[in-house]
């Protein structure tokens, strides 16, 4: 029985070494390809790309004065307060004008008597004419009596002129506000004494202000009248829009930039030297575009995967292109991309060149990233880090902003304002 058993055993194992010799040697089945991976792309189109430069600007009022007194004297009244709006001819500080007013009527006075001087001449030269004609009269008597009248007429005008200069000195006394415009601090009090040479408040105009800008010299070399200006704010929006209206025909000595002025209708509560940003657009121009995300960068070099039929399949492409300036999440792309291009915008870390994949979702710039940006004349493109001061450009068409005001609705748009701060840009390009 043992040795039975004992041959039952063998047998056992030798057929299962068999059965495992035999699953060994058999061949595996092939495995399945994965399918392609799944991929967005968007069109590259061509869009029209601002070049433009950000500076810092100075406002400048059109209409601002520092408002001193024609005479000296004590402050006897203050008639207005700082920040008040005035008009032309508002009283705004009245002068101790006692001394002046007793002159005026002395001059009255000397005026009076020599009018009444004038008449007596008259009629003595009337009578002494009569009497001449008769014989009762000698000749040196009449031309005695003309000289008198001569003499008396002269008085007469000399009195009238003093009356005169006295009146207009003493509208001098009070200090009136030569234009419309807003009271600055009033720098005296009462009792105060003031001379021609004391500070008594300014009032500044800030209904038109101008933005004076400098750039460097090879970019002033491409400006023109119509260039468009824009003023920004904190955040870069666009708060107002104007035209240039100055260009400085020689640069600054020391600097070598040149002053650009625009002006425009202040709607949106700027004050006059304060500084903005301002943005200077050189021209306008179609380009294509591609996402930031899109950009794949081997040792410096950028490159965009490039989806496209070859040999019946859709495939990656990578294709090196060369940049242009950052915008808002786009660069503008110079070569290696035609319109027309499909790129890939997912999935950038997992793809390969040539590798086979399925378009997930076809996008049109108006319909992807590149239209990402706000369309109100504010997606300048910026180099890395968004330093203003730098040379730009966008890659959307700027809208009208209002308060805009047309070089045509400005009296006196190419004249020059009464001073100019002094302007320097955040960062020069020269």
């Amino acid at each position: 029985m043992r040795l039975v058993n004992w041959k039952m055993m063998r047998s056992a194992a030798l057929m299962l070494s068999l059965a495992a010799t035999g699953c060994s040697t058999s061949k595996a089945a092939p495995a399945e390809p994965p399918p392609p991976r799944e991929v967005d792309v968007v069109t590259l189109a061509p869009r029209a790309v601002r070049d433009t430069g950000e500076y810092l600007g100075s406002l400048i009022s059109r209409q601002s004065v520092t408002v001193l007194p024609q005479a000296a004297g004590y402050v006897r009244r203050i008639h207005v307060k700082p920040g008040q709006q005035v008009e032309e001819g508002t009283p705004l500080v009245q002068v101790d004008a006692r001394e002046e007013t007793a002159a005026l009527d002395s001059a009255q006075a000397q005026l009076s008597s020599a009018q009444v001087n004038l008449e007596l001449a008259r009629r003595t030269l009337a009578r002494t004419e009569a009497l001449n004609k008769e014989g009762l009269a000698s000749a040196q008597e009449l031309e005695s009596a003309r000289a008198q009248v001569d003499a008396a007429e002269a008085a007469s005008r000399s009195s009238a002129a003093q009356v005169t200069q006295r009146q207009v000195q003493l509208q001098f006394n009070l200090v009136r506000a030569p234009f419309a415009g807003t009271v600055g601090d009033v720098l005296v009090r009462l009792g105060d004494y003031v001379s021609a040479s004391t500070v008594l408040t300014s009032i500044a105009q800030a209904d038109v202000l101008e933005v004076s800008v400098a750039v460097p010299s090879p970019r002033a070399r491409a400006l023109k009248p119509d260039t468009a200006l824009e003023i920004l704010d904190a955040q870069g929006k666009v708060l107002l829009t104007s035209s240039v209206f100055f260009v400085a025909p020689q640069a600054d000595p020391r600097t070598q930039l040149v002053e650009v002025k625009a002006a425009f209708r202040n709607t949106v509560g700027l004050r006059p030297s304060e500084l903005v940003r301002a943005r200077l657009v050189y021209s306008v121009r179609d380009a294509l575009q591609i996402p930031a995300l899109a950009v794949v960068r081997q040792s410096g070099q950028p490159f965009a995967l490039v989806v496209r039929e070859k040999e019946g399949k859709t495939v990656v492409e990578r294709r090196p292109i060369t940049l242009g300036a950052l915008g808002e999440m786009t660069y503008v792309v110079e070569k290696g991309l035609q319109p027309g291009d499909l790129v890939a915008v997912s999935s950038l870390q997992a793809l390969r060149d040539g590798m086979p994949v399925k378009v997930k979702s076809a996008r049109s710039p108006e319909g992807s990233v590149l239209s990402s940006a706000p369309r109100q004349g504010i997606a300048d493109s910026q180099p890395p880090g968004g330093i203003p001061g730098t040379e730009a450009q966008t890659s959307a068409q700027p809208q009208r902003v209002a308060g805009v005001l047309p070089r045509g609705d400005i009296p006196g748009a190419g004249a020059q304002p009464q001073r100019a701060g002094d302007l320097r840009p955040l960062r020069s390009d020269r």
